[in-house]
């Protein structure tokens, strides 16, 4: 079995890996998931950003609010249509047959592509937005939804490839931590990141230390080359392992079968009905970020404090999750995790414009969020078995394509959220904090942290009553399945 992981029921004839080609491929796909989440976040959050504070800064205010509202518009229509893709392209990775396996071959590919893509979409597809804004438009809707198919099929293979790898919930455990503690540096390194390279490379370019076009142009290469080399580390460092769980299970079928398979599996409606809640309230309120410190407190070079804290938060918590869940059970790590997020947007409302205050507050929102994804990722990744139980076909990728279907229904809110912000609480172009009203406030709290919190408080209620797998549900499961195969052989026998 070639760079596989220990797993809890050996399969016969298949010699176990060593021990130094498990580590290997273990860091080979943790480093994978650094170039993605900082991907995700760069299209999620700062496309936005870019598109509402520099991409029309030469433009009449009034004229640009209503280019920045069809631009917001456009794309969370798009998300949203591409949201009914997710289960589609995961049946496509289902389908996928190669000598390189199912998803190595999407690594490849996802890493190479949408980074060219989103140059594009970066530099208003290089100036054309300056020359014909109608013609941009289009061309704009093309790019941006071939952008996010791509990445789409880049992000359902990499954690599909986690059932393929093993089928020991703790082992799983292992991998998921390991995606999300570099995910959690990604991710929020860009956040660390992005005012300092974009002003520096403004700078260079014009002269002027301001968030301009060419410093996000810039800051667009750099994440797209990130993204590339990443990916890349899991196309070429990572293998499958064919055990009988996975070479038993039925054809995974047509597309149509894709849905039907999702709509079967109850407990994973259920994980991803709470996870959809979590994640619609925490990307409302990452988005708008940079506006609070911008708008809010009136200090934009303090942004990078929103992304230090998540770093050093994850880099804590991170690699706990799995010694923790040995201990605890997820169902309580989850309710842990809510409680603190739930403590931190008290403080935000309580105290916006007081900075310690806000720092806090910080703290308390991001300490808990890779255990709460990671819970999430786990539940619906041991759903894949409970659902072979019931239907008899294991859809790995399919099952797993909920999550970033599930991450592209909230990032689509986000955008549509922060541009809707933006133009309502007066946030935008050369506005700066001296210029915000209460109303303007009020409107900025009620989006990024009344709403929010009423979503975070309901993902747990949804989360407590209704989800029913865990550990102990799967362990159980997964020697059903094993018995069934082995009745399954003395039978062929």
């Amino acid at each position: 079995m070639s760079g596989s992981t220990t797993q809890r029921t050996a399969t016969p004839g298949q010699p176990q890996a060593a021990p130094a080609r498990n580590m290997g491929q273990k860091i080979a796909y943790a480093f994978g998931n650094l170039g993605q989440a900082a991907f995700y976040n760069t299209m999620s959050t700062f496309f936005i950003t870019f598109v509402t504070t520099a991409l029309f800064i030469d433009v009449d205010k009034t004229l640009a609010a209503r280019l920045i509202a069809v631009i917001t518009g456009l794309v969370v229509v798009i998300r949203i249509a591409e949201i009914f893709l997710d289960p589609l392209l995961g049946n496509l990775v289902d389908n996928t047959n190669t000598r390189w396996g199912r998803f190595r071959p999407w690594q490849f590919i996802g890493g190479l592509v949408p980074g060219i893509l989103l140059i594009m979409v970066f530099t208003g597809l290089f100036g054309l937005v300056d020359v014909n804004t109608g013609v941009f438009m289009v061309l704009f809707v093309i790019v941006f939804i071939l952008l996010d198919v791509i990445y789409s099929l880049r992000d359902i293979s990499y954690w599909g490839m986690i059932p393929a790898i093993s089928s020991d919930s703790h082992e799983r455990s292992t991998y998921t931590a390991l995606g999300a503690f570099t995910g959690s540096i990604g991710y929020n390194g860009v956040t660390v990141i992005v005012v300092p390279v974009v002003s520096w490379f403004t700078w260079k370019f014009t002269g002027q230390w301001e968030q301009g076009r060419t410093g996000w142009a810039a800051f667009a290469i750099i994440i797209a080359v990130l993204g590339l080399l990443t990916a890349w580390s899991v196309a070429f460092g990572t293998r499958e392992n064919q055990g009988e769980l996975r070479a038993k299970a039925e054809a995974n079928g047509n597309p149509i079968e894709a849905f039907k398979a999702i709509a079967q599996n109850d407990q994973l409606l259920w994980v991803a009905l709470s996870y959809l809640l979590y994640s619609v309230a925490n990307v409302a309120t990452t988005g708008v970020l940079f506006y609070q410190f911008k708008y809010v407190l009136g200090a934009p070079d303090s942004f990078s404090i929103a992304g230090v804290i998540p770093v050093i938060t994850g880099l804590v918590t991170t690699p706990l999750y799995p010694v923790l869940n040995r201990r605890i059970p997820r169902r309580w790590l989850y309710t842990a995790g809510m409680a603190f997020m739930i403590a931190g947007y008290t403080l935000f409302i309580i105290a916006p414009m007081n900075l310690p205050v806000v720092i806090v507050a910080l703290v308390l929102f991001y300490l808990p969020a890779q255990t709460i994804q990671m819970t999430a990722i786990l539940s619906m990744t041991d759903s894949i078995e409970y659902g072979q139980l019931k239907t008899g076909k294991r859809n790995e990728a399919v099952t797993l394509s909920v999550r970033p279907m599930l991450d592209k229904i909230a990032g689509a809110l986000s955008n549509g959220i922060v541009g809707f912000v933006a133009v309502a609480a007066g946030m935008v172009g050369n506005t700066t904090a001296a210029d915000m009203t209460a109303a303007n406030i009020r409107t900025f709290k009620t989006c990024a942290y009344y709403l929010p919190l009423a979503g975070i408080v309901a993902s747990l209620v949804v989360f407590l009553l209704t989800v029913k797998i865990d550990e102990n549900m799967h362990d159980h499961i997964v020697e059903q399945l094993e018995e069934r195969l082995a009745s399954e052989n003395t039978d062929e026998q």
